[in-house]
């Protein structure tokens, strides 16, 4: 895993890196997170990602533990045959950004995705991402126990509800926060880390 994510690293591609760009991931995040493109020496069984953006799940260590993948074409997904989003067969579920579990102090952030937790990195926040409610397993909940805060950055529609709701039925010690304009990274673009700091303080005095 640590061979095809350096490959992958190290073959970021000028469009890869303005499309990182127009999410607020700049240089300095790209390269703290590893991200990369996965080009034309796909590693045996990543072949059909030729092209996707690779985002390994670093460990504690900063070693990847997995590589997950987003295509960077805006079209319809499904009719091509993939979805926006791809995870390699068999691979178990992971929580995004477990370096923050071991680093944070009382309190941790959680998001949706892992764009919204490197957004929450960028400005200073401690921060994991599960990737949809359905992913929010027992275990997870475990990990994050022993926090007396944890926010919950779901996102502002159904899903985003639903996976608010699952984590703070889940932990005593969640609250959500109320996005308005859109996800972490549509906030941040919109109104800068003051938006987003603006938030998680109006969540913390209520």
């Amino acid at each position: 895993m640590e061979e095809a994510t350096s490959t992958y690293q190290a073959a970021l591609t000028a469009d890869a890196a303005r499309y990182l760009l127009d999410r607020g991931i700049g240089r300095e995040e790209a390269v703290t997170h590893r991200l990369g493109v996965v080009g034309d020496d796909a590693f045996p069984g990543h072949e059909k990602y030729r092209g996707m953006l690779a985002i390994p799940y670093l460990g504690r260590d900063g070693s990847p533990l997995t590589i997950r993948f987003r295509c960077l074409e805006e079209h319809d997904h499904r009719s091509l045959g993939h979805g926006k989003y791809a995870t390699i067969k068999d691979d178990l579920p992971r929580m995004y950004g477990v370096d923050s579990v071991h680093a944070a102090g009382s309190e941790l952030d959680v998001t949706e995705g892992e764009f919204d937790r490197m957004i929450l990195r960028k400005i200073g926040f401690h921060a994991v991402a599960i990737p949809g409610a359905a992913l929010w397993l027992p275990r997870h909940r475990r990990m994050l126990a022993g926090f007396n805060t944890v926010r919950v950055w779901g996102d502002p529609d159904d899903a985003g509800a639903e996976f608010t709701n699952k984590i703070c039925r889940s932990l005593r010690s969640a609250k959500a926060v109320r996005l308005r304009v859109g996800d972490v990274t549509e906030t941040y673009m919109q109104g800068g880390a003051k938006a987003l700091l603006d938030l998680r303080n109006e969540e913390s005095v209520k």
